[in-house]
């Protein structure tokens, strides 16, 4: 192998629109990633693969709380850390299954990831990310006086927890993830964007906090030096006037380009637009490709039939003050 990729799964790849979410379901649909990663393999690429774990967290969630008069409860950190084992487990075995099964012999190893952030995020002082279940607003109340925990409205459907979700720094297992991917491992790592810890001196803490699995797979990327950082969504490409009549895929765009766009409102924060500031995040730091795509379409995508492609500018020296600018924060 002679190329390098981390592909970051979406949601849809392991729970798809309309499912319940049983594990049944999401044994079929990493069966179904699993080959498309295994065509990627067959490229040439040597891999790492992290994941969103949304769904996953909130059951952990709910479990915990629903469960907490017969057992110990669960902090968010610790619920990421399932589902961390949770998604890997499943990965690694529908991954093994493909691979063997092509006569490929890869070793797959999942990876429990801590990603750092600052205890001085502004984000901290700002709780912003929904989890768990709506409650109602008596309950919430009640829950907001006696844990702390900060509530927010949803007029439709009641009141929800929303805790911080401060910008990923680092990940702890890096050298580890490096290692393994050099021994020729195909390694499940920094899954739901890894369990957010804070550094006290030499020492690291948990804390109940989101970090988006885009935002941490775009640090592992540039610090692991990856030839490709592929986006795996719900969408085959990046739009311009996305679900209306002016719909236009974008199929290659430089990173001021796709920059240009986001700035024009064309990527809204709840969808695209953190997989657009990841991919220019990662290009800002020294990475060379980025794409957009779906799973499906994912190892078309790497050989450039399919997706949405974007390269660096070709800056000058002293034009890389406003390369940072490109990370759109």
């Amino acid at each position: 192998m002679h190329k390098s990729a981390l592909v970051a799964i979406g949601g849809n790849a392991l729970i798809r629109a309309g499912e319940k979410g049983t594990i049944a379901e999401q044994l079929a649909n990493t069966r179904r990633t699993a080959a498309a990663i295994r065509k990627l393999i067959e490229l040439g690429y040597s891999l790492v693969i992290t994941h969103g774990n949304g769904p996953q967290v909130g059951a952990q969630l709910l479990r915990s709380e629903r469960a907490s008069n017969v057992v110990y409860s669960q902090t968010l950190d610790v619920c990421g850390a399932a589902s961390q084992g949770e998604i890997g487990y499943l990965l690694a075995q529908a991954l093994h299954n493909e691979l063997s099964q092509a006569g490929l012999h890869i070793p797959v190893v999942c990876v429990i990831t801590q990603t750092i952030v600052s205890a001085s995020d502004p984000a901290m002082q700002h709780p912003s990310k929904p989890i768990g279940p709506f409650y109602s607003r008596a309950d919430a109340e009640d829950r907001q006086r006696t844990l702390g925990w900060h509530i927010v409205e949803d007029a439709a459907r009641g009141y929800r927890r929303v805790v911080p979700s401060p910008e990923p720094l680092e990940i702890v297992e890096l050298d580890l993830i490096r290692e393994l991917v050099a021994c020729g491992a195909l390694v499940v790592s920094t899954g739901g964007g890894g369990i957010p810890v804070v550094r006290e001196g030499n020492a690291l803490r948990g804390i109940e906090a989101v970090i988006d699995k885009d935002r941490a797979s775009a640090v592992l990327a540039a610090q692991l030096g990856v030839d490709l950082f592929a986006i795996c969504t719900d969408a085959d490409y990046a739009y311009l006037n996305y679900k209306t009549p002016l719909q236009t895929p974008l199929h290659r765009v430089t990173a001021s380009e796709l920059a240009k766009h986001f700035r024009d409102g064309h990527f809204p924060p709840g969808n695209m637009g953190p997989k657009v500031e990841s991919v220019l995040q990662f290009l800002a730091h020294g990475g060379e490709q980025a794409v957009i795509s779906s799973f499906e379409l994912l190892p078309e995508a790497a050989m450039g039939l399919a997706g949405t492609h974007i390269s660096p500018d070709p800056l000058p020296l002293e034009s890389q003050e406003d390369a940072e600018v490109l990370t759109c924060r």
